[in-house]
């Protein structure tokens, strides 16, 4: 798992010389670590340092779920609150990162395997601006969104994934944000601020994804729904596990793996987060 100093020593080295950009799965968790200073939120903040500037962020998020696949293609995307019953000071939030109707046409382009909208109706979400806010708070490089079609299943966002990784090159960091294990209707709680809690179905799903995840070996994980009941436990709906699997598809040879904020909260979420790069 990652430590800062690790993390120091993997980005120093992209900095010498690397201009591929890496790829970078988040486990986003509450909306709250959007405004609280915590163990999650500083390692987000120390990504933000040490990964080199890029010229862009897309973002695939789980809480943009669609028909068919669309990218925002406006100009100053609008901070979006999808969320309830938080306090007032996480709804006055506005994260105003500008948008980059360039790079929405030139991700639209890519993409053969579907044809992707431009979108000029929905902004950033929560599973996006929680996390780039504390990676770069001057909202000054342009942030985009990529939708899930939630009608598609694993292997369909494996493959359009793929046909992204042509944006490494050209400076764009591209997160897929969710979590790993996300079973909300299963959360304890009672033992929220009991650190690092699992119950065991999710503590041997968060290992066996891992372990996969390092292997390279991600057929399973496309197959997901064959892993048994503690991955049906797991991820009872796909919608927190599919930016995951845009992550591992933009995954090339050579890169390393590494994890990061390799936590349980609430015994039935995790926040393991992936360092693609």
């Amino acid at each position: 798992m990652f430590s800062l100093g690790s993390l120091a020593q993997v980005a120093g080295t992209m900095k010498s010389g690397e201009e591929k950009m890496p790829v970078l799965f988040i486990g986003h968790g509450s909306p709250m670590n959007g405004i609280e200073e915590n163990a999650f939120s500083e390692q987000w903040q120390e990504l933000g340092r040490k990964i080199p500037t890029p010229k862009f962020v897309l973002c695939v998020s789980a809480h943009w779920l669609t028909r068919g696949t669309h990218v925002t293609a406006m100009e100053h995307p609008r901070t979006i609150h999808d969320f309830g019953g938080f306090p007032r000071e996480l709804f006055e939030v506005e994260y105003p990162a500008p948008g980059s109707p360039e790079l929405a046409g030139e991700t639209a382009r890519l993409v053969t395997k579907t044809q992707v909208g431009l979108d000029h109706d929905w902004g950033l979400d929560h599973g996006t601006w929680t996390v780039v806010r504390h990676m770069y708070p001057n909202a000054n490089i342009p942030v985009l969104q990529l939708s899930i079609d939630y009608h598609q299943p694993a292997k369909y966002h494996y493959e359009l994934a793929r046909e992204l990784a042509a944006l490494r090159e050209k400076g764009v960091l591209i997160i897929g944000s969710g979590n790993m294990v996300h079973n909300l209707r299963m959360v304890a709680w009672d033992k929220l601020n009991e650190p690092e809690f699992g119950f065991d179905w999710a503590l041997e799903m968060n290992t066996l994804f891992k372990q996969h995840i390092a292997d390279g070996n991600h057929q399973p994980l496309l197959d997901y729904q064959q892993l048994g009941r503690a991955a049906q436990l797991a991820i009872p709906t796909p919608d927190h596990y599919y930016p995951l699997i845009y992550s591992l598809g933009l995954q090339e040879k050579g890169d390393t793996v590494e994890f990061f904020n390799d936590k349980a909260v609430g015994g039935s979420l995790t926040m393991t987060s992936v360092w693609i790069g």
